[in-house]
C-alpha cells in the first residue's frame, strides 16, 4: 500500500519543520536568483551593443553592466578600480547561491535524523515480554521512519541541480561582463605621460 504524502510529512516527525524551512528557502532562493540572473538585468543589448559598437553609453542604469559602466565615467582615471568595482558586482550576483550548497548539504543530514529518531521509537515499541514486535506496526512504523530521509533527498536533489545552473549562469554572465568591460576600458582615452 503506497503512502500518502501526509504520511511521510508525519513520519518526519518533529523534524519536519527543519525541513520546511530548507524547502522554503531553497524555492525563495531559486526563484529570486533566476528573476535577477536575467540577462536584461545583466547585460542590457542595447548598453552591450554601445559598448561594442564604441559609441556614447546611455541607458541601462538599474543594470549591472549600467552600475559599472557609470563607476567607469565617474572613475575615469582608475582602471583598476573599475575592474574591482566589476568584481564586487559579479559577486552581488552569486548572492545566496552558498546557501543552497548548505541545504543541499544539510537537508539530507536532517532527514537521516529523523529516520534515526523515528527507528530509535519504532525498536523500542518491541514488547519486553515477548522480544518481539507487532510485524504490522514494526514494518509501518520503519517505512514512515524512512520518509525522513526521502523528505530531506527530495530538498537537496533540487537544490544542488539549481544550485549547479545558476551557479553556470553567473559564470557565463561574468565571462561577459568581463569581455565588455575590456572593451569598456580600451576605449577610453589613455593618460598622457611625458
Amino acid at each position: 500500500m503506497p503512502l500518502a504524502v501526509i504520511d511521510l510529512l508525519k513520519g518526519a516527525d518533529i523534524l519536519i519543520y527543519p525541513l520546511l524551512l530548507c524547502s522554503i528557502v531553497l524555492v525563495f532562493i531559486l526563484c529570486e536568483r533566476g528573476w535577477a540572473l536575467r540577462r536584461s538585468a545583466i547585460i542590457p543589448d542595447d548598453l552591450a551593443d554601445a559598448i561594442v559598437a564604441a559609441q556614447p553609453v546611455t541607458g541601462g542604469e538599474h543594470s549591472v553592466l549600467g552600475r559599472i559602466v557609470r563607476f567607469s565615467q565617474t572613475h575615469p582615471d582608475d582602471p583598476e578600480g573599475v575592474r574591482a568595482f566589476a568584481r564586487l558586482e559579479v559577486s552581488r550576483m552569486e548572492r545566496g547561491l552558498p546557501y543552497l550548497d548548505v541545504i543541499y548539504a544539510g537537508a539530507p543530514l536532517i532527514g537521516l535524523t529523523g529516520t534515526v529518531w523515528s527507528l530509535i521509537r519504532v525498536f523500542s515499541s518491541i514488547s519486553g515480554t515477548t522480544g518481539m514486535p507487532d510485524p504490522a506496526k514494526f514494518t509501518s512504523g520503519v517505512s514512515l521512519a524512512l520518509s525522513a530521509t526521502v523528505i530531506g533527498l527530495c530538498i537537496a536533489i533540487p537544490a544542488l541541480i539549481g544550485g549547479g545552473v545558476l551557479q553556470r549562469r553567473v559564470d557565463k554572465l561574468a565571462a561577459q561582463l568581463d569581455v565588455l568591460l575590456a572593451r569598456l576600458l580600451a576605449a577610453k582615452p589613455k593618460a598622457k605621460t611625458y
